[in-house]
């Protein structure tokens, strides 16, 4: 929950989403996105009882995983990607592909890409100037109808009001004492959370 200045997560998980949030929110999403890489964790998690569901893990060395497929597809995520030509780049059925992608991230192939499709979609639109013709094509949805459809399903807003209330919320003064949005926070060392009265004098 993101209150302005009292945010708030609940759990090891969630507080590691809220620390990504923060860094988007100050730095934009292709720093949030390179900080996930880098500790490998997703750069945006959807709530839900899903992401609480024990999910086995592929003993290490047996090859049955799909962590190399997804990044193979996270480079393709313009080209049109089937079940059937991902199935085959792990010699292994439709079925079996399925099973992993369940095991491993909470979701079927086709809901994965769709998310990171979208996620790709939010980065072109808080980083750069494409139109939203151009970012639908580049992530892969081929329409604006279809970007807009998953974008607004999943985020709750379409893409051309995400944008506007991206740059928005870019050019928004900051409120006394708060850093600017893309200020390191390590210039305000003295930014604190707290009920007592700021001024007791």
């Amino acid at each position: 929950m993101d209150e302005g200045r009292i945010l708030t997560a609940a759990g090891e998980a969630s507080g590691i989403d809220l620390c990504l949030h923060l860094i988007r929110r100050d730095f934009g999403a292709a720093v949030a996105n390179d900080v996930a890489r880098r500790t490998v964790v997703p750069p945006y998690r959807e709530g839900g009882q899903a992401q609480y569901v024990a999910r086995p893990v592929a003993p290490v060395g047996s090859g049955a995983g799909t962590a190399e497929l997804r990044g193979w597809m996270l480079d393709r995520l313009d080209q049109p990607l089937s079940l059937d030509g991902l199935a085959a780049r792990l010699h292994i059925s439709v079925r079996t592909l399925t099973r992993r992608f369940r095991e491993e991230t909470g979701l079927s192939p086709h809901e994965w890409l769709l998310r990171q499709r979208v996620e790709r979609a939010r980065e072109l639109l808080e980083l750069g100037d494409l139109s939203i013709d151009r970012i639908a094509v580049r992530c892969g949805f081929g329409t604006t109808a279809a970007l807009r459809r998953h974008f607004t399903a999943q985020l709750g807003v379409p893409p051309a009001t995400y944008r506007r209330t991206f740059r928005g919320s870019e050019q928004r003064p900051a409120p006394p004492g708060q850093p600017p949005p893309g200020a390191p926070r390590s210039a305000f060392p003295d930014m604190t959370v707290s009920s007592a009265n700021p001024n007791p004098g």
